[in-house]
């Protein structure tokens, strides 16, 4: 995988908040990592499903719109997720998120992806839909125009 991370850096401030870091990007595939804390736990002292959910979803979605050239940002947006919830993540457990494109077309495609720790405790898994949206490939000055 690329270590050319900064293209793909989210503009909002949400993955500042959940606090992931896309670790690794390329053709069809990325990975991500999250140090567990006290904010993402739930009640019960577990990591909260959604935190979970806001991983895949992430990795997922980034599979698929690498771009090799980086002028030409890809976009994309989320029709469906699955998420499997197998364990449970706790208090300083190190998660790597990855993730791969399946399949798909011009307008839509397919990726799958899992979290595990990093001594290889299987968190959970998902697949999902996503669609490539409408301004995807325009350079960042096509963009903003």
């Amino acid at each position: 995988m690329t270590a050319d991370l900064d293209k793909a850096r989210p503009e909002g401030g949400f993955a500042d908040l959940v606090g992931y870091t896309l670790t690794g990007w390329s053709e069809g595939e990325a990975e991500g990592w999250l140090l567990v804390e006290e904010r993402h736990l739930n009640r019960q002292g577990l990591m909260h499903g959604g935190v979970l959910t806001t991983l895949l979803d992430t990795m997922l979605g980034f599979s698929g719109i690498y771009s090799a050239i980086p002028e030409r940002r890809r976009r994309g947006l989320t029709l469906s997720l699955t998420c499997n919830f197998i364990a449970a993540a706790r208090l300083g457990d190190a998660l790597i998120i990855t993730a791969r494109r399946t399949g798909g077309g011009r307008s839509v495609y397919f990726a799958a992806g899992e979290v595990r720790t990093e001594d290889g405790n299987l968190i959970g898994t998902a697949e999902g839909v996503f669609k490539y949206r409408g301004d995807s490939g325009l350079s960042d000055a096509e963009f903003k125009a």
